[in-house]
């Protein structure tokens, strides 16, 4: 293992499998995408597993729950973060995993309902 790589499991929520164990070198929050042999998945949970030894506790390996997505191509900058599509209309959900609820697919401009 690599100094800088965090042994990872990737789980698919539904149907609930498991794609195998990956290294990455960059830690994984929920509403990033994640390439994985060829097929992109949404992040939607990660979870750490600890080993205690020797008194104390060590990172073991992450588990990522994960569901198979498209990557947006609206995306908007909030306080920081991105979420999906245009984060000025009044539905937007302002979230990194759902666009909103009227047009969750998009895209936002011809969307009949999209208000500033």
């Amino acid at each position: 293992m690599e100094p800088n790589s965090l042994p990872t499991e990737v789980i698919l929520t539904h149907p609930h499998q498991s794609l195998g164990s990956v290294q990455l070198d960059w830690t994984p929050q929920p509403g990033n995408y994640l390439d994985l042999e060829g097929k992109t998945y949404a992040v939607l949970e990660r979870r750490h597993r600890y080993q205690l030894k020797a008194g104390r506790y060590r990172l073991l390996y992450i588990a990522l729950y994960v569901q198979s997505a498209k990557q947006p191509t609206e995306k908007s900058l909030v306080k920081g973060h991105w979420v999906i599509g245009d984060a000025n209309c009044r539905y937007n959900a302002h979230s990194e995993i759902i666009r909103c609820a009227v047009n969750p697919d998009g895209p936002c401009k011809s969307c009949r309902l999209y208000e500033l």
